[in-house]
């Protein structure tokens, strides 16, 4: 009520104002208390203490705060198919062979259909044939309770190799036996101590890098350089088989599990025949559910396949999955 009589005050003064300009008088304390009504306040100003009150009260509150939903939660609720539509979409599949992408569930298809539009993609676009084939795995790492599987490197020799060189290895020992059975294994630099300066300057240039355990604490002034390639003995480049050791990483493909379950690497080209690539794909899967024990069901959650220039196509492994072999004892 203080605000509308505040601006009714102050209309009528303005009236009165326009009444004695046009009688050509205007009174100074007329101006004077127009001034000081339209300054006039008729309501009580909020104070700092009130105000202090409020936001500690608001903070202090437990009321959920609405956040947009990040892409894993919008996945995990696309999985209820109980739903008439899945959520945020239209529907669960597309009436008509022309529809827009985006509104609809991405369909997942079979390994060797996905190859082969991979190889139509390519033709279609006129790109080069020899590009990289690419596979992105989602890994569910939950065992009991509140346990999880820890991020892991993993190494695979896959059936057709899609790479003409084999790794270069490079061996840090000070055993001079050690040293000699790693230059007849084909390691590409062989030596001790004296290799540092050259791996920090990089002079010497290496794909793997395994050490024997007598000269491994010495080279810690290598991690900050190598990082995820510096040598640990859970990764095996630690060990006294220097002979085993080379031949596992001199024609093996290194996977890693990044943003603690993503694991995205390449496993062919595009040109390889559909086979080679599906047998590929087949020993990453097998290779990757090793690190997680059967019981606990499928550890793959996601795959999707593309290549270097084509998009991103969801697929089916589960015909990948290994199986677990019953024993049957006979009464």
């Amino acid at each position: 009520m203080a605000a509308p009589v505040c601006h009714l005050r102050t209309a009528i003064h303005g009236c009165h104002r326009h009444v004695l300009q046009h009688a050509r008088f205007i009174c100074p304390s007329s101006t004077m208390a127009n001034r000081s009504w339209v300054a006039v306040r008729f309501y009580a100003a909020e104070s700092a203490v009130v105000k202090k009150k409020f936001i500690i009260q608001k903070k202090a509150s437990k009321e959920p705060v609405s956040k947009r939903l990040t892409k894993e939660d919008l996945l995990e609720k696309r999985k209820d198919t109980e739903r008439p539509k899945p959520y945020g979409l239209t529907a669960w599949k597309p009436s008509d062979d022309v529809y827009v992408a985006r509104y609809y569930r991405k369909p997942t298809i079979q390994p060797e259909t996905a190859i082969q539009m991979l190889k139509t993609f390519q033709t279609l676009d006129f790109t080069s044939p020899n590009q990289s084939v690419f596979v992105q795995l989602t890994l569910d790492m939950k065992l009991e309770k509140k346990r999880k599987v820890d991020p892991f490197v993993g190494y695979l020799h896959l059936p057709f190799p899609f790479v003409a060189e084999p790794n270069k290895v490079l061996v840090f020992t000070e055993n001079a036996e050690d040293a000699e059975i790693a230059k007849k294994n084909g390691a590409a630099f062989v030596g001790g101590l004296e290799l540092i300066p050259q791996v920090l300057n990089d002079e010497v240039q290496a794909d793997f890098y395994i050490a024997t355990p007598d000269i491994i604490a010495k080279l810690n002034i290598l991690k900050n350089k190598l990082r995820k390639k510096f040598p640990k003995t859970k990764r095996g480049s630690v060990g006294n088989d220097v002979a085993n050791m080379i031949k596992l990483f001199e024609a093996s493909y290194e996977y890693i599990v990044e943003k603690e379950c993503i694991v995205q690497t390449k496993i062919a080209t595009l040109n390889m025949p559909v086979e080679h690539i599906a047998a590929n794909l087949d020993a990453l899967v097998k290779d990757v559910c090793k690190h997680k024990p059967l019981s606990f069901g499928p550890f793959v959650e996601r795959a999707i396949l593309t290549s270097t220039s084509s998009e991103a196509l969801f697929i089916d492994c589960h015909k990948f999955f290994p199986k677990e072999i019953e024993n049957m004892d006979d009464d």
